[in-house]
């Protein structure tokens, strides 16, 4: 994507902030603050289905949890420029071996999604889409400033212009908690709320099931028909505004 625009002109600015989903409690919570009168967006109109998913086709009708995912003021969360670039940072507080356990187990979770939407692991955080990185989310407070419990994982994501075109971007926190299947199984679920799976399954054989599970599921059937009925919705982002 090159270099990002990071300073947005004034009469976008309003419109751009950050959300954020996380999965400790199974609920899913979105901050934003658009004006009624916001007319500086461009309308929302679906893109072109990715070839991935146009040759997805499930063949056991598993149907899927499409009614669980929100669309936010800009419409879905999907991606019109492939492949989704990604950027796993490597620990830098853990010994070398685990340091290459932790990125070998985030990168399967890349590799089982890019059958679905093409994603390429980049070098460069500078360029990148999607951000993943070993770090404890910051705790939340309940309205009376009591510490609630910690969140395993965290996704947010920010809205920015490029060449007066709306995009997005990414930024996934797994906690040092997570070790062994539980990472990929991590990576796998905020990965899905990434590529604009934004909510959660009610099922815990769905890698987007709203809580943790003993034996954490692969992507399932109905995680793909979900994405794909994601990626058919309109949205601003990727067109001109």
């Amino acid at each position: 994507m090159g270099k990002m625009t990071l300073n947005p002109t004034p009469n976008i600015r309003k419109f751009l902030t950050a959300f954020v989903l996380t999965i400790s409690t199974g609920l899913l919570i979105i901050l934003a603050h658009f004006p009624s009168s916001a007319t500086s967006l461009p309308p929302p109109k679906p893109h072109p289905l990715p070839s991935t998913l146009v040759q997805w086709n499930d063949q056991t009708n598993s149907g899927d949890y499409f009614s669980q995912v929100a669309k936010t003021e800009i419409g879905y969360l999907v991606w019109s420029q492939f492949p989704v670039q990604v950027y796993i940072e490597r620990p830098i507080t853990v010994s070398n071996q685990q340091a290459e356990d932790w990125v070998k187990s985030v990168l399967q979770s890349v590799q089982e999604w890019s059958v679905y939407l093409p994603l390429t692991v980049v070098e460069k955080p500078e360029i990148a889409d999607i951000k993943i990185e070993r770090k404890a989310p910051p705790l939340q407070l309940s309205p009376d400033k009591k510490i609630l419990r910690a969140r395993s994982a965290l996704t947010t994501y920010q809205f920015y212009t490029k060449n007066n075109v709306l995009l997005h971007r990414f930024t996934i926190l797994l906690s040092p908690s997570q070790t062994g299947n539980y990472v990929v199984a991590a990576a796998r679920h905020e990965l899905g709320h990434a590529l604009g799976i934004w909510g959660h399954s009610p099922s815990q054989t769905d890698a987007l099931y709203f809580s943790q599970v003993r034996n954490p599921p692969t992507i399932s059937d109905r995680d793909v028909n979900t994405l794909k009925r994601v990626y058919q919705q309109p949205t601003s982002l990727g067109w001109n505004l």
